[in-house]
């Protein structure tokens, strides 16, 4: 139960930013024995892999937060957020000192469809909620939002890591922002699609 807490807690902030749930759980592997990676994934705290992990996450940082370079930026995360999320949760599911579930490491592709899936509909919210607010603040509320989105992925990453329980009220949260946005997104098509009529 609690490995399921935290890898799907990270796959959520992984949708929000794919290398900052990479980076804490690399990190936190190597300097503690709170996650115990399994071998498959004991590359995952290797110096090369938290360099890349680091490099790309001051790219994201960065690329982000430019109005239009942040919607290419969402384009080219639409493959990478969900595999991260997937990779990072499959890899907690099965760590050996949190619910140390054999069936979880003799199938680790539960975990990581499951991490695809949360990764992927963050992602998918994310990706729709940028337009809207680059639209309505001609580009400035593009690095703003972005660094919310930003603490909000440490924020979920480090509860998901060291207060796994408090993520079913913070996955309920964000399921309820994601239905809120959709519904905004949908609204707002639709008045732009008027205007484009009326002024056709």
């Amino acid at each position: 139960m609690i490995a399921a807490l935290t890898g799907s807690g990270l796959a959520a902030a992984a949708g929000l930013n794919a290398w900052i749930p990479f980076v804490l759980v690399a990190m936190v592997a190597r300097l503690s024995d709170l996650i115990e990676l399994p071998s498959q994934y004991s590359w995952v705290d290797s110096n090369w892999a938290i360099a890349a992990g680091a490099f790309m996450l001051l790219v994201e940082l960065v690329l982000d937060k430019i109005p239009a370079v942040d919607h290419v930026n969402d384009l080219v995360s639409t493959a990478i957020r969900p595999t991260v999320g997937g990779l990072i949760s499959s890899a907690t599911f099965s760590a050996q000192n949190l619910d140390n579930s054999q069936w979880m490491r003799d199938n680790p592709w539960a975990g990581a469809l499951i991490g695809v899936v949360v990764a992927g509909l963050t992602h998918a919210t994310k990706s729709a909620a940028r337009p809207v607010v680059n639209v309505s603040t001609a580009g400035f509320g593009a690095p703003v939002v972005s660094t919310i989105e930003d603490i909000l992925s440490v924020v979920v990453s480090l509860l998901a890591i060291f207060a796994p329980i408090v993520i079913v009220a913070v996955l309920m949260i964000l399921a309820w922002l994601m239905f809120v946005i959709w519904r905004r997104w949908i609204a707002w098509r639709e008045r732009r699609a008027v205007r484009v009529a009326n002024s056709s």
